[in-house]
């Protein structure tokens, strides 16, 4: 992302989308205070500088082939850069892979995956596993419930 400022109206227009990317550029005005052609020549510079980095649809789970979510904690042999950063490159590229997190503490990466059900989530790890022989462990958590899930930043 090349350097963004954001002023207050660049920080209200990036709140408003968080909770309605589609949201007319009319509605933003209003709210904003600027001309709908403003809202829309903000909006445009925040997506090619880089600020905002997806505009997605959230569907319902029940509607998904993959309805079953795990959080799983892996771990590398002793600080392995190169293992780590290949992972992170190849992980983006998994579809039922949601989320990852490299986090300090026990485990070098915390990753969101979703699968269709444990079988086949444990296939994927046998699969990890066997392109990743430096990942030393896998500790797995099944999601039983979801009592909220954002990808919201405050900006304001």
């Amino acid at each position: 992302m090349s350097e963004t400022t954001l002023d207050n109206f660049d920080k209200k227009i990036l709140e408003l989308m968080q909770s309605n990317c589609r949201m007319a550029s009319e509605i933003i005005a209003e709210q904003v205070g600027l001309s709908a052609s403003a809202v829309q020549r903000r909006i445009k510079r925040l997506r090619d500088e880089g600020a905002i980095l997806a505009e997605v649809a959230v569907i319902k789970p029940e509607l998904s082939t993959h309805p079953m979510t795990f959080i799983a904690g892996i771990e590398i042999d002793r600080d392995n850069y190169t293992v780590l950063n290949k992972f992170k490159r190849w992980a983006e590229t998994q579809p039922s892979i949601q989320q990852v997190f490299y986090v300090t503490g026990n485990v070098d990466l915390m990753v969101v995956m979703t699968a269709e059900n444990a079988k086949s989530y444990d296939g994927f790890i046998e699969h990890i596993m066997e392109q990743f022989p430096q990942i030393r462990r896998v500790m797995t958590n099944v999601v039983l419930d979801t009592p909220k899930q954002s990808l919201y930043l405050p900006v304001e």
